[in-house]
């Protein structure tokens, strides 16, 4: 008798995640380089040196090789899920290779149940950017091109089409919301 192969979490959830960070491959928040407001803020490390980027699950598969031109390193971070793993890099990348969190940044997905409680998807500002982007300040969403908000709301609701995803989106939820809760 033939088996069935079960396809494995990470060979569902890596499809997903590449056509996620598809969509927000070009867009970004503002027509211009908003790097040059901030002197790029959002890529430069933070007092400790241990700046960078959560991934979502599997993405750290990305960045198992060495990217040409790009240095960066992945650290083990368990925030968001069991065997996470963050990005941390020299502050300048190939834009192709940027993580989903940065293409994302300064906003974030934000879970919320539909009029028939199934998940939905809404862009929100990332409460993390305050500390380092002027974008918030300079308008929050209104401020931000209306192409990069919808990326962002279609990338999340490709995630969430994805079990494991919507896990570690959910988990990002919690997390944010105890951080504005201190």
């Amino acid at each position: 008798m033939k088996r069935l192969r079960v396809p494995s979490r990470a060979s569902r959830a890596l499809p997903v995640l590449r056509a996620a960070r598809t969509l927000l491959e070009a867009e970004t928040p503002l027509r211009g380089d908003c790097g040059r407001l901030c002197g790029r803020a959002c890529c430069r490390a933070d007092e400790t040196g241990e700046n960078g980027m959560l991934l979502y699950p599997f993405e750290d598969r990305l960045y198992r090789t060495p990217i040409e031109g790009f240095a960066y390193r992945l650290a083990p971070d368990d925030t968001l899920y069991h065997g996470g793993f963050r990005l941390v890099c020299e502050g300048s990348c190939p834009r192709a290779h940027r993580p989903l969190a940065c293409r994302l940044f300064p906003l974030r997905v934000r879970l919320q149940p539909d009029a028939a409680g199934a998940p939905s998807c809404k862009a929100e500002l990332d409460p993390r950017s305050w500390a380092v982007c002027p974008l918030p300040e300079e308008g929050g969403l209104r401020a931000m091109r209306a192409d990069f908000i919808a990326a962002v709301e279609n990338a999340g609701t490709l995630l969430c089409a994805d079990p494991t995803l919507r896990a570690a989106m959910r988990a990002e939820d919690r997390l944010l919301a105890d951080m504005c809760r201190l």
